[in-house]
């Protein structure tokens, strides 16, 4: 039955619905919840090689790549080691969802140039504070994408023979 007080949302806020829900922060997002972020999606464009954070920036802002690559790398003693190279949908930068928080590794354009939204930390957490269902299903993905991670990283220790000490990893925590 067609109602007459439902909200209505253009083509072009439903194909950035399709999109946003591609990404796993934002995929049990219902369209009504997804909304509050249209406001704050700011796309920018991202040339092969240019760094779009260093390790140690203060993490001012989610990043979702609407096209193009991303490498994310760490700098070790002038040599940089690449952890891994996100595509269309992926997020990175998700340490923004913490107030205060720093990045933890770099982040470089590796593709010719890279389309990819920005959402700017005081504005998720301005939508965190004002709905709470968002936030807790926002920071239920978060949880079960770092459990994968976990389990991840743990099974390349298994396979590494104990090529580094795991327990540093629980030191100060």
């Amino acid at each position: 039955m067609f109602n007459p007080l439902k909200k209505t949302y253009s083509y072009t806020d439903k194909l950035l619905f399709r999109f946003l829900q591609k990404n796993f922060l934002f995929e049990s997002l219902e369209e009504r919840e997804l909304a509050e972020f249209l406001p704050f999606l700011h796309l920018r464009t991202y040339k092969r090689n240019e760094v779009i954070f260093f390790r140690n920036d203060p993490s001012q802002a989610l990043y979702l790549i609407k096209s193009g690559e991303v490498t994310l790398n760490l700098d070790i003693e002038d040599k940089f080691e690449d952890l891994t190279t996100l595509g269309v949908a992926d997020s990175f930068g998700d340490n923004a969802l913490i107030e205060g928080s720093f990045r933890i590794n770099n982040a470089v354009c590796s593709s010719d140039t890279a389309d990819i939204y920005v959402i700017a930390t005081n504005n998720i957490l301005e939508i965190f504070e004002s709905h709470i269902i968002i936030r807790a299903k926002i920071m239920t993905a978060m949880v079960e994408y770092n459990n994968k991670f976990s389990l991840n990283l743990f099974r390349a220790y298994q396979e590494s023979f104990g090529f580094f000490d795991l327990g540093r990893a629980y030191r100060n925590i």
